[in-house]
């Protein structure tokens, strides 16, 4: 009976203690990493041009939004995909912002590109990137608007230069669409949050529902662009890196941009 209530009591204190380290994960601050005002903290980076060099003003601030405006593009977006980065690197974490896909697109924007746009994070550098070179080495949050009259929904997970596991099984596709995420009308504001833990297990919601869950993010050797991000990830965890909001030639805006980091 001694034994018998030992035991129970040594569960007891083991599930407390992994409640009061949920507790503690749960109550860690969140924090802007967007001030709403300025793009201060966040640096561009756009395929032709360096680091830090925010081409035809490519990411403004507009009413308390980082917006994505092609108002000096000239009516061509020529393949100039870009991203703007967050300073600072993240390894375990929760993302959270609003975002709304605007119109129109540029002409020329790809037809995959339309009403697409996308948080990158797992990403290397702004610095590490070649300069012609079009997206990070990252997993991408796939943003998905309406295109069309048809089911398009948003959600999706893409890996440029890597690679990731559903339930241990590598994924085979690029993209993967989310089988639960809805369609979601341009112009309407939507939250995306992104849970990245410990473990590496990742999930993606979309106003608060789950629309993905995967682990195992990896570099693909087989990139083209991998030899350039090797040393970065080599040196970080796997889930450690930047992340980036993307510009895909169709604008959108994002805001209320906050953090919490997990430990």
């Amino acid at each position: 009976m001694h034994l018998r209530r030992l035991t129970a009591l040594c569960c007891l204190v083991t599930a407390l203690s992994f409640a009061g380290q949920s507790q503690a994960q749960d109550k860690a601050a969140w924090r802007p990493i967007f001030d709403g005002r300025t793009l201060d903290g966040w640096t561009p980076k756009i395929a032709g041009f360096p680091v830090g060099e925010n081409f035809a003003q490519t990411f403004v601030v507009q009413d308390g939004a980082i917006r994505v405006s092609y108002a000096g593009y000239d009516g061509k977006f020529g393949g100039r995909f870009g991203h703007l980065f967050y300073k600072t690197p993240f390894s375990a974490y929760r993302l959270r912002l609003n975002y709304r896909v605007l119109d129109p697109a540029l002409p020329d924007t790809p037809a995959w590109a339309r009403s697409n746009s996308g948080v990158m994070f797992a990403s290397q550098s702004p610095q590490s990137m070649s300069l012609a070179q079009p997206f990070p080495m990252s997993v991408e949050f796939q943003i998905l608007g309406r295109d069309g009259e048809g089911h398009r929904p948003t959600g999706a997970v893409c890996t440029p230069g890597t690679s990731i596991a559903f339930d241990g099984v590598k994924a085979k596709e690029h993209c993967v669409p989310s089988k639960t995420a809805p369609t979601i009308a341009n112009g309407t504001w939507t939250s995306l949050e992104l849970e990245v833990l410990p473990s590496g297990q990742v999930t993606q919601k979309i106003d608060g529902a789950v629309v993905h869950q995967y682990a195992d993010v990896a570099l693909d050797p087989t990139d083209s662009f991998a030899a350039v991000a090797r040393p970065y990830f080599a040196d970080h965890a796997k889930t450690e890196g930047y992340i980036a909001l993307q510009s895909e030639g169709h604008p959108i805006e994002f805001k209320d941009i906050e953090v919490q980091e997990l430990r």
